[in-house]
């Protein structure tokens, strides 16, 4: 496929992703359930060929990262303990890719910086742990392990940029609010709505920021790109 007809079909696919992203939230908060199952599990695979239609070669844990991620969009969806859990072992593993790639990248070459994210997130993470702790019962082990590995991805995250960073922290934020209602507390006003707006916008910025600091050379060919998604 030539430049002009690959950056064409990532148009499309960004559009669609787009498009698919406005319904799903639009259908969460006009409560059309079927719309709402219909549209979740498009939403990452529409990302990752988004990515692969981008990139002309996209970093390789990136497109793994996106299909375990909507491995647990689909098993949240089924309902239940067992599935939340493997839900939750999918996004896990979503996680593992996304700091492995990474330190892979280069985010942990300034140690300062580094370090003085980190402990910003440990205090974040303790903060978050001991409040929640009281009410997540049978889940205390399990959400403060995955936890974890979603403050791992927003420290690393960081490293790579200010798209990355926030979306790390967008990540954070949205599985945060999902904690919140494990732990019984009172939900906000349009909570399902908060939940999934901050997670589409955390994985496409982690997406887009990760392809820039692959292959900062394509930055000014893939800027239209960026542009359209915003």
């Amino acid at each position: 496929m030539t430049i002009t007809g690959r950056l064409r079909t990532a148009r499309g696919l960004l559009s669609a992703f787009a498009i698919t992203s406005a319904t799903h939230l639009g259908a969460i908060a006009t409560g059309a359930s079927a719309l709402q199952y219909a549209t979740k599990p498009a939403l990452m695979p529409l990302l990752a060929g988004w990515v692969a239609a981008r990139a002309e070669q996209a970093p390789q844990l990136l497109v793994p990262a996106l299909a375990f991620s909507t491995g647990g969009d689909v098993l949240l969806q089924v309902g239940g303990e067992a599935a939340f859990l493997a839900g939750m072992g999918s996004f896990a593993a979503a996680h593992l890719c996304y700091v492995t790639m990474f330190v892979k990248l280069g985010a942990l070459g300034d140690r300062r910086r580094t370090v003085l994210t980190a402990l910003a997130y440990a205090a974040a993470w303790g903060v978050m742990i001991s409040q929640l702790w009281p009410g997540l019962g049978d889940l205390k082990i399990p959400v403060a392990v995955y936890s974890l590995l979603l403050s791992s991805t927003a420290v690393t995250s960081a490293g790579l940029g200010w798209r990355t960073g926030l979306g790390g922290a967008l990540f954070l934020l949205s599985d945060t609010l999902i904690a919140t209602d494990l732990a019984h507390w009172k939900a906000l006003p349009g909570h399902g709505v908060w939940v999934m707006a901050t997670y589409i916008a955390a994985q496409y910025l982690l997406a887009d920021g990760t392809v820039r600091a692959a292959e900062p050379e394509q930055t000014a060919v893939s800027a239209p790109l960026a542009t359209a998604g915003r």
